[in-house]
């Protein structure tokens, strides 16, 4: 390949066209505009293809990956898109993760799965690959296809079931070296995210299926985020709302005497508290669940989980699910709830035998005295419940969700709950995978002990969406000059042979030099035609070279989104444009 191939493209023969319309499945504006651009093609649910234009805007964020994992040490390598069961029986993952993890069976009958992600199989290198301290630290990474069996993917590329992600995998001595290369990382996410111009902010998370005890996860901050999060402009605290901490003053008093009280009508806390003249928080309210234990699929057992919040608060599910170990969560039936003896909507923990149910107490709750629940019966509630005296809570914890204005667990302030995309993951995993799969290393003395790792992850396409959806406007994308897939947009507006001549030769003289461009040759369009495309693809500058700029002795030069332009002359071209490269670039490079 030449380097005129390898820079440049002519519209005429490139795959992947402009399209006036976005189909109508298209959710979300990156999305339509990666579809109308010519970016990406749909081929099944939660599964692109990724055209030239794409695939070349991937090729740069994949690079300045690789330049961010080498700048901390990182060393390349590629693993297996297909793994033996074996691998994550070992660690337990195998039985952990619902049917997200796609399986089959080999022709050998083997059980075998589609890479969800890498931790095992670097694991089983490890434990072959390093032995003494002296091969301590390390962190391999790869960028490498993953498979997740999503149940609704959404948001174009956002959420889908195939993607690319670039892992990197700590490995250490101890706890303070992991937490060295995860405070490393972090640093790294934090430099990929502005070399890429998106902004990125880290926030606490719930460490899910990898495990481990500490994470964050690296959140674009936009409308159309799935995850919810709770921020405070006070102190900085970010966290998943999944596992954010917040403050409450629990009630106080001695306790009062259990009675039971006629409720009419009282389907909700609201018709409750106008009916007996209290505050919501003076109530307690149970949302029931139903969880799934046991590792072995077929031999899964299901247990009624309550969980009890303050009547002004909602549930959390993912703690809850923490907090009880369960594998899964789903809504439980009233036939289900009935079957213990609780009422639905009236219900309480209150005379309920304690192996009924698996009762789950917000700490709150639990603090809190004299609150009103249900009676088990219809229409009649009971006064002055009291945690530990009227019944006995299975486990408490902190169980109750954040919400818009909950004092920080920090500072105190009102937090302000955003949604965000969830663009990259660090996890401090400890030896969890290393024990199971038997990755040790023989210390200064002799002793054989487990290596501690951490994994860290970024969705390539998800980052590509997350740039789209920051950077465009009425007409079109508006890439910064790291991601998009080549730096200029060449518009031939030729009526003359000798323009289109002119026209030609740039296009010659700027592959040469190594400046990327696309060029629209087309003689048969309009030139508006050629500028919404231009505007849509969303390249940084534009080159435009008609009969008008070269009776002015050069080439109208300028960026896209901005109306002024300029004519630089043609011999002055590669170096003006150079100078404009390298300004764009430098707005997104970091010191040091």
């Amino acid at each position: 390949m030449n380097r005129t191939e390898r820079v440049g493209q002519r519209v005429s023969n490139l795959f992947g066209v402009t399209l006036r319309q976005a189909p109508g499945e298209a959710e979300i504006e990156s999305h339509r505009l990666l579809l109308r651009a010519g970016y990406v093609r749909q081929l099944a649910a939660g599964i692109f293809s990724y055209l030239p234009l794409a695939w070349r805007s991937l090729r740069k964020i994949e690079q300045i990956l690789r330049e961010e994992m080498d700048r901390i040490d990182g060393q390349e390598l590629s693993m297996p898109v297909v793994h033996p069961a074996e691998l994550w029986q070992a660690t337990g993952r195998w039985y952990d993760i619902d049917a997200t993890m796609a399986r089959f069976v080999d022709r050998r009958e083997r059980d075998m799965l589609l890479a969800m992600t890498h931790e095992e199989v670097v694991a089983f290198h490890t434990a072959s690959e390093i032995q003494s301290y002296r091969q301590l630290p390390a962190m391999v990474y790869h960028m490498q296809t993953k498979f997740r069996d999503e149940l609704r993917s959404r948001g174009g590329l956002i959420r889908v079931r195939e993607f690319t992600m670039k892992d990197s995998y700590s490995l250490d001595r101890d706890r303070e070296g992991l937490e060295a290369q995860y405070d490393r990382h972090y640093e790294a996410y934090e430099r990929i995210g502005r070399r890429c111009g998106l902004p990125l902010t880290a926030v606490k998370s719930d460490t899910g299926m990898m495990g481990g005890k500490i994470a964050h996860e690296f959140m674009y901050v936009t409308p159309i985020g799935e995850d919810s999060l709770a921020l405070c402009d006070a102190c900085g605290y970010a966290a998943n709302r999944e596992v954010a901490e917040f403050t409450l003053e629990p009630a106080d008093g001695e306790m009062s005497r259990m009675e039971r009280v006629h409720t009419p009508e009282t389907a909700t806390i609201a018709d409750l508290t106008a009916l007996l003249g209290i505050s919501a928080r003076e109530t307690a309210k149970m949302v029931f669940y139903v969880g799934s234990f046991g590792r072995e699929a077929d031999a899964r057992e299901e247990k009624l989980i309550a969980a009890i919040v303050r009547g002004d608060l909602e549930a959390n599910s993912i703690q809850v699910q923490n907090l009880t170990g369960a594998l899964e969560l789903r809504p439980a039936h009233e036939e289900e709830i009935a079957e213990t003896g609780m009422v639905p909507g009236f219900a309480s923990p209150v005379g309920i035998e304690p192996g009924a149910a698996i009762f789950v107490v917000d700490h709150w709750v639990a603090a809190s005295p004299n609150l009103v629940m249900g009676a088990n019966e219809a229409d009649h509630h009971l006064r002055n419940v009291c945690c530990g005296r009227d019944y006995e809570p299975t486990l408490v914890g902190p169980v109750a969700a954040a919400f818009e204005g909950a004092p920080c667990g920090g500072c105190g302030e009102g937090l302000r709950m955003a949604r965000g995309v969830e663009v990259g993951n660090i996890f401090q995993l400890g030896t969890r995978y290393s024990e199971a799969l038997e990755a040790t290393f023989t210390d200064e003395e002799g002793v054989e002990r487990p290596i501690w790792m951490g994994s860290y992850g970024i969705g390539v396409g998800r980052l590509l969406a997350s740039v789209a959806e920051e950077h465009h406007d009425e007409y079109g994308l508006r890439l910064p000059i790291s991601v998009a897939p080549y730096h200029v947009s060449l518009v031939g507006l030729a009526r003359e042979e000798e323009t289109w001549s002119v026209a030609d030769r740039v296009f010659d003289e700027l592959c040469a030099a190594g400046i990327e461009v696309l060029y629209d040759d087309r003689r048969d369009l309009r030139a508006g035609v050629k500028f919404n495309d231009a505007d849509l693809r969303g390249f940084p500058l534009r080159l435009v070279i008609g009969e008008r700029s070269v009776a002015a002795g050069g080439a109208e030069l300028g960026h896209r989104g901005v109306r002024e332009s300029r004519i630089v002359p043609l011999e002055d071209l590669v170096a003006e444009l150079r100078s404009e490269i390298d300004a764009l670039q430098a707005r997104l490079t970091l010191d040091g």
